[in-house]
């Protein structure tokens, strides 16, 4: 994603991975709303729609039995054009994203390692090992390593990795199942020691199973075959099934680390390589991508003289903080999911699955619970990057995503797709707005739907960020 972000802005980059190529493995499965608003800025949310299916129905069982369920397929209604979670595998989505750049004239370097680096103040110095084996030298303005939870280069730094670690063992199996469910909805399994989950995936009764061992399962990381998870399985959720065609699977320890800063000098860490957490949520992915997306304008903006180099302490402030926003709640879900205690357990098996779909119906749920798992949520309100004179008398501030909406039926984030910074002017009037000659500048007609949004009904101006976050907002 650094690499089709940096494309985006003209600038030039050198992109190497110690892998073959794209994952073959379905690994992460989510996209959430922000992330296909980003897709759509590069011209492959279509395409992602058309290789995934919508998160819709869950359906909650207990003793082998249907005890709730909820229709999450439209959950984030007004709120994004993109009101669901997205099944799409991270294959899949590698995939997009390594067309986009072959399409854009640039290639990966595969099979290459980073094995040492070096910075000064005005460059990184990096030796590499190619794929014949060959060790080169690259020198650059600044480098991102997004080579994940034993990054090279946040161990090259000397970042501390702080957290800790869940002592059960985590499963995780791609399959086909024969069994009395349709393939429809997600299926979680609220078993009395721990929750299962049943992933619809596309394919004929392909399903993600993922879930945890029992407190006390002797064998660590890698160890169990597939047969004992297998064995668990059918065991645990009391279900009838038949499970055949093993695509994928894995055993692993959940951990919840972030490091102390995202960056050092010219080099900054992104992903896996700066903060891991628990599954809750589907957020890892996703929260790499965001990570990018933030960084990538400034990178561009500072390398093209658009920008002071300041602007990039602005990265390790915004994802430091969201960061720990994110470890915190994500272990709070997966307590509520995976935790011990006969009151977990008493609200996983019998309060959570009947109120379901009556918790999930209430606005105020779909309010705080979409934007928070979406992302879309996520504010830069403390940000130096916000400026928030004028903002008190409006809903939405200074450091907010910028509000979806609609304009003669089409989303306002279709006038938002080239990168840079945007000024929007709501008027009541057919004014034009200043034209400035290093910023988009449009003046947009204001409704009722945006007076409601915003909490006002004068006419002002909002200045966005060229990652759609508002830089400032204010009456004209």
């Amino acid at each position: 994603m650094l690499a089709c972000q940096l494309i985006r802005y003209g600038i030039d980059f050198i992109i190497l991975d110690k892998n073959e190529g794209v994952t073959n493995y379905s690994k992460a499965l989510g996209v959430h709303a922000r992330t296909l608003e980003i897709y759509e800025q590069l011209g492959i949310v279509e395409k992602a729609l058309a290789q995934g299916t919508v998160a819709g129905k869950v359906r909650m069982l207990a003793g082998a039995k249907v005890r709730g369920e909820v229709d999450l397929s439209n959950i984030g209604k007004g709120l994004s054009a993109y009101p669901y979670m997205l099944v799409l595998e991270q294959s899949k989505n590698e995939r997009l994203l390594y067309d986009y750049m072959q399409t854009h004239g640039k290639d990966v370097l595969w099979q290459t390692k980073l094995e040492n680096f070096s910075q000064s103040d005005a460059k990184v110095s990096a030796q590499v090992k190619t794929a014949n084996g060959e060790s080169t030298a690259i020198e650059a303005k600044y480098m991102v390593g997004c080579d994940g939870p034993k990054s090279v280069v946040r161990h090259g730094l000397g970042l501390s990795f702080e957290g800790s670690t869940f002592e059960r063992l985590f499963y995780v199996a791609d399959v086909q199942i024969d069994w009395k469910f349709s393939h429809d909805a997600l299926h979680v399994c609220l078993a009395g020691d721990s929750g299962m989950a049943f992933f619809p995936m596309p394919g004929d009764n392909r399903y993600r199973i993922v879930g945890a061992f029992p407190e006390g399962f002797a064998k660590d990381e890698g160890e169990a075959p597939y047969e004992e998870i297998e064995q668990y399985i059918k065991e645990q959720s009391d279900i009838d099934l038949e499970i055949s065609h093993v695509n994928w699977f894995s055993t692993y320890k959940v951990h919840t680390r972030h490091v102390e800063k995202f960056s050092s000098g010219r080099c900054f860490l992104a992903g896996d390589s700066a903060h891991v957490h628990t599954p809750a949520g589907g957020q890892g992915m996703n929260t790499g991508i965001q990570d990018v997306y933030n960084l990538a304008w400034k990178l561009a903006f500072v390398l093209q003289g658009k920008a002071d180099i300041k602007v990039l302490e602005s990265y390790n402030q915004e994802r430091l903080e969201n960061a720990k926003h994110l470890v915190e709640t994500t272990d709070r879900m997966f307590n509520l999911v995976a935790g011990q205690g006969w009151f977990l357990k008493f609200m996983r098996t019998t309060v959570i699955p009947p109120l379901a779909k009556y918790i999930v119906a209430l606005d105020v749920f779909k309010s705080r619970f979409f934007p928070l798992i979406s992302q879309i949520g996520i504010t830069y309100r403390t940000s130096p990057l916000s400026k928030h004179d004028g903002d008190n008398e409006f809903s939405i501030k200074a450091g907010d995503r910028m509000p979806y909406f609609l304009l003669d039926g089409a989303s306002i984030y279709d006038k938002l797709r080239e990168p840079g910074y945007h000024l929007l002017v709501f008027t009541d009037k057919n004014d034009k707005p200043v034209t400035r000659m290093d910023i988009d500048s449009q003046s947009i007609y204001l409704t009722t739907e945006i007076q409601r949004i915003f909490g006002t009904n004068k006419p002002f101006s909002v200045l966005l960020r060229p990652d759609n976050y508002i830089a400032s907002i204010s009456s004209n």
